[in-house]
């Protein structure tokens, strides 16, 4: 079908997009109206945690909806449940609320830190967010954000998000007051460009936010489900958040986000939180399934391995033309270039024939790797000789 014939007019414009329409794909790889395929490292922004049209996933879908689609978030169904318990057995967590999108699970736990501020610690609701930081695109998760540009939008900002620096304790401790109710960031931050938590802070924020009774959130929806080598990135720091989310991955594909807390954190009352499709049973049968694959034993180890795989043949680019090196953590990692070109080398990536390769530059100055958990090897070569071969053509 020829592009024009789609009735793209209809949409409501929300970005720039180039005049091609996806219509199906497997693995790492999509595929145009045109018949063109594209080696894909950006997997949805990190959503497609086990590629295109993964087939335990695809067998999960289908057996579902052959089941029970939605009966209700005021009642039990049983993929929610297995779900629920899965999540919490494989982490430090108790509590387990459903939810569609990233944004959605972190306005949870927005929430849930302010319930908790309001019960135990005298109304306190403020919490500490950072410079930088993406926390979704609600109201109030725009406001949590550190996104240069974003408290203008739609002003006014909902209050009470004081901004601190990543890595830097320091500035952390000086916003403490009698308002602060938590601390929340990403393990890894992603719309900022690939910048890691070090270890050394996320234990120092521990041991702060222990020190003046404070809640620790990690806002794990993309560094969350593997992506970091490890199920969840906080396993890296050695230390247990009180509050985690999750999003993108742990649906891989499929629309599901997750907020979890300790049990003694978990204070909702009936009425305090719900959504019509949240923990539905064909979305958390998806998950059941992809989560179920990630803990299967030796698949992290295999992203552990990639990871560092993709780490070297990038640090062997960046020595060769001269960039500034790269950062991230197992299959999340950027290659600082040094200069503004990342979008130049997004499009012409995207342009190249007969293969093109779908890469993101989340800054001007350098590119984002967010390939499927279980890319191989040579798709790795592959995609690192066609950015050579797109280098080597401005």
């Amino acid at each position: 079908m020829n592009f024009n014939e789609y009735p793209i007019e209809s949409l409501m414009y929300i970005t720039n997009r180039p005049d091609i329409v996806f219509t199906h794909g497997k693995g790492s790889w999509l595929y145009d109206n045109n018949g063109k395929r594209y080696l894909d490292f950006i997997q949805g922004w990190a959503v497609n945690s086990l590629g295109h049209c993964n087939d335990g996933m695809l067998e999960a879908l289908n057996t579902q909806a052959k089941l029970l689609l939605n009966p209700s978030p005021a009642f039990y169904n049983e993929p929610m449940a297995r779900l629920a318990g899965l999540l919490t057995q494989h982490s430090c967590f108790d509590k387990v609320f459903f939810a569609n999108s990233g944004a959605e699970a972190n306005e949870g736990a927005i929430k849930l830190a302010r319930k908790w501020g309001k019960k135990f610690k005298d109304g306190a609701f403020e919490i500490i967010t950072f410079d930088h930081s993406f926390h979704g695109r609600t109201l109030a998760t725009m406001s949590a954000s550190g996104k240069p540009g974003w408290d203008t939008i739609y002003a006014p900002q909902v209050p009470g998000f004081p901004k601190a620096d990543l890595n830097d304790i320091a500035s952390v401790e000086k916003l403490i007051n009698a308002k602060t109710v938590a601390v929340m960031l990403e393990p890894i931050q992603g719309e900022g460009g690939v910048i890691p938590a070090t270890r050394e802070f996320m234990q120092q924020l521990r041991e702060l936010t222990k020190k003046h009774n404070l809640l620790l959130i990690v806002d794990e929806v993309q560094s969350g489900c593997g992506r970091a080598g490890t199920l969840f990135a906080y396993e890296l720091s050695g230390i247990e958040p009180d509050i985690m989310t999750l999003g993108k991955g742990i649906g891989g594909g499929v629309p599901l986000a997750a907020l979890l807390s300790k049990k003694e954190i978990a204070v909702f009352e009936a009425g305090d939180q719900g959504g019509t499709y949240n923990g539905n049973p064909l979305m958390t049968a998806v998950g059941y399934s992809v989560i179920s694959q990630l803990t299967a034993p030796g698949f992290l180890e295999g992203v552990r391995e990639r990871g560092e795989y993709l780490r070297a043949r990038l640090l062997e680019l960046s020595e060769e033309r001269g960039f500034n090196g790269e950062r991230g953590e197992g299959l999340l990692r950027a290659l600082l270039l040094g200069k503004d070109i990342g979008n130049q080398i997004v499009e012409k990536a995207r342009e190249m024939q007969p293969d093109g390769v779908l890469l993101n530059a989340a800054r001007p100055n350098l590119l984002r790797f967010m390939p499927a958990l279980n890319v191989t090897t040579e798709e790795i070569d592959q995609m690192m000789a066609m950015l050579r071969s797109v280098l080597d053509s401005l």
